[in-house]
């Protein structure tokens, strides 16, 4: 398996909420540079519209991640614009559960109780969604979760942002070159964080741990996204006759490349 399990501060359990929030917001800043919005917002109506679905499910939401402008992207889709969007997590952010369920207008609510991906019969109907996490799950618990949507028949969209093609040894290579760019990065897309906090300012001008700690995780997951040799690995056994998978290159509208997919839903 190409995918190696590096170290990330997103995962420890020691890592405060607040960090992992500040740090969140500035993904959320590049999806949105990127237009991952509409890239996911269509490979989901694909599933909704295909088995009848008027729920997403999204696992490991952390601070909240970028379902709820996905959400707002499929509304613009004919047929889609009363879909729903459930939030999960193992570790729920109490602080951020109850910001999104104090507005039941925008169809978006926050499950305040946790919910293992690993298990996903244990989570609400629906179409179940990964963004960006699935490559925080060891491939044990990787085929787990694949193990889980086959066993239960559930609908399962993974997406990552990027693409595992680099070998490590070059990655290795120009770590001293990217960690410094990515951090410059920060410095540029703060801004555009909204809500702007004090602790997303002062921690990344005053005292700048957001970028060293943005920098890291930004260049440690790359070697661990699962690569599409990995998730034919990790499927041995699971592409049976009554379910479907596939996976590919998730493209923009001009058909260029936008981070990678594995779909999975029950046959009819």
């Amino acid at each position: 398996m190409k995918r190696i399990q590096l170290f990330e501060f997103e995962d420890q359990e020691w890592f405060p909420s607040w960090l992992r929030t500040c740090m969140t917001n500035l993904i959320m800043v590049l999806l949105r540079m990127m237009g991952t919005s509409e890239v996911l917002a269509y490979l989901a109506a694909r599933v909704l519209k295909e088995k009848g679905l008027s729920q997403i499910v999204d696992l490991g939401s952390g601070s909240g991640g970028a379902m709820p402008e996905v959400l707002k992207a499929l509304h613009k889709i004919e047929g889609l614009d009363e879909v729903e969007l459930v939030m999960t997590d193992l570790y729920p952010n109490k602080e951020v559960a109850k910001k999104f369920n104090e507005n039941a207008e925008d169809k978006i609510s926050y499950l305040e109780t946790p919910v293992d991906a690993t298990g996903i019969h244990s989570a609400p109907n629906g179409l179940k969604t990964m963004v960006n996490s699935f490559h925080h799950m060891p491939p044990e618990a990787a085929r787990k979760i694949l193990e889980s949507a086959v066993q239960h028949k559930q609908p399962l969209l993974i997406y990552e942002m990027a693409e595992n093609k680099i070998p490590v040894v070059v990655w290795a290579l120009f770590l001293p070159i990217a960690l410094p760019i990515l951090m410059i990065m920060t410095l540029f897309m703060t801004p555009f964080v909204k809500p702007l906090t004090w602790r997303q300012l002062v921690f990344t001008y005053l005292i700048p741990i957001i970028p060293i700690c943005y920098a890291w995780d930004g260049q440690a997951s790359m070697p661990r996204m699962y690569s599409f040799d990995d998730l034919d690995e990790l499927l041995v056994g699971l592409e049976t006759p009554n379910f479907y998978w596939e996976k590919g290159f998730a493209k923009k509208g001009n058909g260029r490349k936008a981070g990678t997919y594995l779909v999975g839903y029950p046959k009819k």
